[in-house]
């Protein structure tokens, strides 16, 4: 059965309707809606709309900062790009004009490039107000906290930038300025803080203003912090040790110690804690140190030796191609 069938006449008691020649049928501007619709609808739930209506009051600016800051909220969660990309491509494809009932004025360059700069001076506010919301739609708790260095190189010679400096680059860029970014996490991947410092800053100098930060925020609790080996050094586990409340934390234990230890783990036996994760439990000097064996582990390791061998032997046929070959008598 035809839906629009060319042998007939559109009915007499047909109201509103109109015949049309698929053949002459052409889509144009199609722009993406569901995914926009639905970021736009997690921005109302979360009640960003109000917290930022309140702290970026509208101006003499045709299209308010909040707006602004939306868009760059919603593309970072569908399609993560730069503030340059979003105005030459994504605002066109998509249907955030219709759904914020504003024009391209929202995705002016110039004003994606400045809506960060406003919020600055809010930033410890939205944090507070993130972590009460993630507690009331989810009644998340903040007992386990996972804490982080990262670093982003920049490109230039980023003069206007004070805290760029150099330093140990964990992208593999020590000719290139950086800035160090500290980040603590919940388990489940939501972030509670973090903090901007200079390039050249170290790990292990980092942590005591994090916690004093942390417990400042959000009290002081029976949590327990997990860090990489390196972050705290061994006066700084001892002044959490001997805190009034003491702060509980799982630490990556320095290589020197468990050789130490060697002897002692040969004797111990395996627990299995999970199908494919067992571990050995040694208590010493008032701490329980875990050496932990897992099968997913094990198999990540030998996926990154046979990558970086087969690298290494790809290196070395080209290295024996480009070599003159001895000539013969």
């Amino acid at each position: 059965m035809s839906l629009f069938p060319d042998d007939r006449e559109v009915p007499a008691e047909a109201l509103d309707s109109v015949q049309v020649k698929l053949g002459e049928m052409e889509l144009r501007s199609a722009r993406s809606f569901g995914d926009c619709w639905l970021g736009c609808e997690l921005w109302r739930q979360l009640q960003l709309d109000q917290f930022w209506n309140q702290r970026l009051e509208p101006g003499r600016e045709a299209v308010p900062w909040s707006q602004v800051l939306q868009l760059l909220v919603v593309n970072r969660l569908i399609d993560p790009g730069s503030e340059f990309r979003l105005h030459r491509h994504w605002f066109d494809q998509t249907a955030m004009a219709d759904l914020r009932g504003t024009d391209f004025a929202v995705a002016s360059k110039d004003r994606l490039y400045r809506c960060l700069d406003h919020l600055q001076a809010h930033k410890q506010d939205l944090f507070v107000f993130l972590r009460q919301r993630w507690q009331d739609l989810f009644h998340a708790q903040f007992d386990v906290l996972l804490y982080d260095l990262t670093s982003t190189y920049l490109e230039g010679e980023a003069e206007r930038i004070p805290s760029s400096k150099r330093g140990y680059s964990r992208d593999g860029s020590p000719d290139c300025l950086q800035l160090v970014i500290a980040l603590v996490v919940t388990t489940d991947g939501f972030p509670l803080a973090y903090e901007v410092m200079d390039g050249n800053t170290s790990d292990k100098t980092t942590l005591k203003g994090f916690l004093a930060k942390i417990e400042s925020m959000y009290g002081k609790a029976e949590r327990v912090w997990v860090m990489d080996r390196g972050i705290p050094t061994g006066a700084v586990l001892k002044e959490m040790r001997e805190a009034d409340s003491p702060v509980r934390c799982l630490v990556g234990t320095p290589r020197a110690k468990m050789r130490k230890m060697e002897q002692q783990w040969l004797d111990l036996p395996w627990r299995k804690v999970r199908d494919s994760v067992s571990v050995k439990l040694a208590a010493e000097g008032g701490e329980m140190y875990v050496l932990a064996k897992s099968e997913g582990r094990q198999a990540k390791e030998m996926a990154m030796r046979r990558k970086k061998l087969a690298r290494l032997l790809w290196k070395l046929r080209a290295m024996g191609r480009s070599c003159p070959r001895p000539s013969r008598r």
